[in-house]
């Protein structure tokens, strides 16, 4: 990594690994009453297992998921695991050494489909369902993005680029390789492979861009999410219906702002998508529209108006439907005619679920001190159970316990948080406190683990998560509360919450820090051109100069909503910059930034540090090679929680 810097800093404290107790603790089944606690450490930190991609067969036997190991180095392996409904048993399904994913059961029920990267692209592979050799179906030199199997299983349709072809694989090797923006981009196509031969055709030519396929029940035709102007910078995705002889494309919806998450009702006589409520800024409500029609309704606008994370069609013709309320989750029955009741409120915090046909919900929850695990409510009424153990190496973790609280902000606006409370501290209030601030903004912190707060309570800090305005989960109107505004009302709310916390006598007012990622490092980043009351900031993947980040980042529509355009409103971005503001800067601040960030751009985090540094604001900025948005690297996801801690400990700490 490459790290710049306008102080002295030192090197962060070198943290050792103990193998042989992480594996004494992944072969134990730990409970709360009989093991002492372990501190957390950053390697312990990352060693958590994710579970995703829920897939139901179609008689309810089995139920297949994702479970993404621990970062190894600069790889990421995942595998697909089976749980039989019948026996309870919980088997390894696949055991490359490289990624599986997107688990999906074959209409019969006899063979698992999955993609792997196992060789140089990640391809269709096919399994029988009780285990054996994988069999590749599909090849070529690009990666799928996505499939579906059609319903009489003979065919899947997919979406792909276009493998390179000879003559662009020999001017790559030349190094004769250069690219004409949107002209040479090889677009996500739509193909279909018969499944016996391996047979693969193009369905649709020309300059399209698909995102997401669904086959009508029936399997006479295929519904898509694409646009005919993949070089577009605006929401130009619309829905179509697509005859799988001959390509044939016709219009079906044209639904304003973002939308995703097509599915076609069992009766095929109605598609459901979750949708923007006017034209963004992101999908918040779930639409119903008849297959005939070409008109939409909102179902969940008045009903329920909290923002549908997924959603399964059952049997009967209704929608169960995944609201995220707060730092929760509740399952909602949802009807055709928009009435909306609750069906579960699990005591944790859900992130993905699948709906057999039979009625069984298995869902993935988890909370801020019990890593996820796969839950199954056999029947409705019935409370769920936990049916997997994947994450018992976390149990004797020592982490703090989140207090959810409300506040008031300026304007009498009541705002939610979550408190974690120091762990290792002689003091008993008044302790150095830092507030985390979450992306998006268009998102919202949830009762889930969190490896930056949980590390700093048990480096004797208070840690607050507030969702100020602009977070999901409080509505609509909350939700853009921050349109044309950042920095201001959201911003206010932020100080609102540091000063709740001086005022409870939670936080010292002299040892405040902020930080955070994406909008959340922008928001660090706002904080120290506007005032002085922060000691310590960090900002990761953060947002310096909206305008040069509209003309830079990838899918700069979704910063359009915010603010129209820099070239018609300058203006309204500069109001909103940090850096327009960056001379008032006075506190420590460290940059993290990965270097090949598409999301927001290096450049944005190195017009932060030249700026503090010409102001002589002690700064330093760390460049990951390699990294994205997201960070995937064993060795940089240490490293960046060990540089956090050891920031917030140097200018904080007494």
């Amino acid at each position: 990594m490459k790290i710049l810097s306008s102080a002295n800093f030192p090197i962060m404290r070198t943290l050792s690994r103990n193998f042989l107790l992480l594996v004494l603790l992944a072969s134990t089944v730990w409970s709360a009453d009989t093991v002492s606690k372990l501190r957390l450490t950053p390697e312990l930190a990352i060693s958590g297992r994710r579970i995703q991609a829920l897939s139901w067969s179609e008689d309810g036997s089995r139920l297949a998921f994702v479970v993404s190991e621990p970062p190894k180095g600069s790889e990421h392996s995942s595998h697909i695991w089976v749980y039989g409904s019948a026996t309870g048993e919980l088997r390894q399904f696949t055991n490359s050494s490289k990624a599986e994913s997107q688990p999906r059961w074959s209409p019969d029920g006899k063979r698992l489909a999955f993609l792997s990267n196992r060789e140089e692209e990640q391809q269709i592979f096919l399994m029988p369902a009780d285990g054996g050799e994988a069999k590749r179906l599909t090849e070529g030199k690009r990666s799928i993005k996505s499939f579906e199997w059609s319903p009489d299983g003979k065919q899947i349709a997919f979406l792909a680029p276009a493998a390179k072809t000879e003559e662009e694989e020999k001017k790559e090797k030349d190094k004769n390789d250069a690219h004409s923006v949107d002209k040479d981009d090889k677009h996500t196509q739509l193909w279909l492979v018969e499944v016996e031969s391996g047979k693969t055709r193009s369905l649709v030519t020309g300059p399209w861009e698909f995102a997401e396929v669904q086959w009508t029940h029936a399997g006479d035709r295929l519904l898509v999410v694409a646009t005919d102007h993949p070089e577009s910078d605006q929401e130009t995705n619309r829905i179509y219906w697509v005859a799988p002889a001959d390509g044939k494309m016709q219009e079906a919806l044209a639904p304003r702002g973002p939308f995703a998450n097509l599915r076609i009702s069992p009766d095929d006589k109605a598609i459901a998508y979750v949708g923007s409520r006017v034209d963004g800024p992101a999908p918040h409500d779930l639409f119903l529209a008849p297959i005939a029609g070409n008109t939409a309704s909102n179902l969940t606008s008045t009903s329920l108006d909290r923002p549908v994370e997924e959603f399964a069609w059952s049997d009967n013709g209704g929608l169960l439907a995944l609201a995220s309320i707060g730092f929760r989750n509740q399952f909602y029955r949802v009807t055709s005619q928009g009435q909306s009741s609750p069906f579960l409120t699990p005591d944790k915090a859900v992130r993905t679920f699948a709906l057999s046909h039979s009625g069984q919900l298995a869902f993935v929850g988890e909370t801020s001190t019990q890593l996820p695990e796969v839950w199954l409510q056999a029947a409705k009424g019935n409370a769920p159970r936990v049916i997997s153990r994947f994450n018992d190496a976390s149990a004797p973790w020592e982490l703090a316990t989140p207090e959810f609280v409300r506040y008031k902000s300026f304007d009498g606006q009541e705002i939610e948080g979550a408190l974690l409370k120091p762990l290792h501290s002689e003091a008993k209030s008044k302790w150095p406190a830092v507030l985390l601030i979450h992306g998006g903004p268009t998102g919202n912190w949830t009762d889930t683990f969190d490896s930056w707060g949980q590390l700093l309570a048990n480096a004797g800090y208070a840690v607050f998560y507030p969702n100020v305005r602009g977070s999901t989960g409080y509505g609509y109107d909350f939700m853009v509360k921050n349109r044309a505004d950042w920095g201001g009302g959201d911003f206010k709310d932020v100080m609102a919450a540091a000063d709740y916390l001086v005022a409870s006598g939670v936080a010292d007012p002299e040892r405040l820090g902020i930080a955070g990622w994406s909008y959340g490092g922008y928001m660090s980043e706002w904080a120290i051109t506007q005032t002085h009351r922060f000691k310590a900031a960090v900002s990761g993947a953060g947002l310096a100069d909206l305008a040069a980040e509209y003309g830079t980042e990838e899918h700069p529509s979704y910063d359009e909503w915010f603010y129209g355009l820099p070239y018609e409103n300058l203006a309204g971005f500069e109001k909103s910059s940090p850096i327009t503001y960056v001379k008032n800067a006075r506190t420590p601040t460290l940059i993290l930034q990965g270097e090949a960030d598409t999301i927001d751009p290096l450049g944005q985090s190195q017009q932060l540090y030249r700026g503090l540094k010409r102001y002589g604001v002690a700064t330093e900025l760390v460049v990951y090679p390699r990294e994205n948005h997201g960070f995937k690297e064993e060795k940089h996801l240490l490293d960046r929680l060990n540089r956090i801690v050891a920031w917030f400990d140097k200018y904080l700490k007494p």
